[in-house]
């Protein structure tokens, strides 16, 4: 067994994240169709004239859209890490670290949305994406 498969389980994590929010994202549109809050309609460029989707579906879409942007670095970040054979302990730790700080970040944001707060935890994951670039580079400048 290669150990340096240890640093892909937190995309598998990620992903479990991803489908956790698009389960709550189909359930709520699902519902808001089924009580016609939201005409079927909408969905077709997410326009109409009643004013569209109610206030925490608008906020879980666009924590479902957030999950595309800065998380791709990470996938990236991690994969790149693999295929370099850079593995070690402290970028794999880094790596669940990440992956923690988007669970709070969704936590926060799905639940009781404190936008300090959330913005702090958002700024705590992308100092450590950041530490996981910088620790990939250092790493692949000192094997040329």
């Amino acid at each position: 067994m290669n150990h340096d498969t240890v640093i892909l389980y937190p995309l598998f994590a990620m992903m479990l994240l991803v489908m956790m929010v698009v389960a709550l994202l189909w359930s709520l549109r699902n519902r808001a169709i089924r009580t016609q809050t939201v005409s079927i309609k909408f969905y077709r460029s997410y326009t109409d004239e009643t004013g569209g989707e109610p206030e925490y579906n608008k906020v879980v879409s666009r924590h479902y859209s957030n999950l595309f942007e800065m998380p791709v670095l990470f996938y990236v970040v991690v994969i790149l890490t693999y295929v370099t054979q850079h593995v070690t302990l402290w970028m794999t730790w880094l790596a669940w670290g990440y992956v923690v700080c988007r669970y709070a970040h969704s936590y926060v944001h799905l639940t009781y949305n404190n936008v300090v707060l959330r913005f702090l935890v958002f700024l705590i994951s992308g100092m450590v994406l950041s530490a996981m670039w910088i620790g990939l580079l250092v790493m692949l400048l000192q094997t040329d």
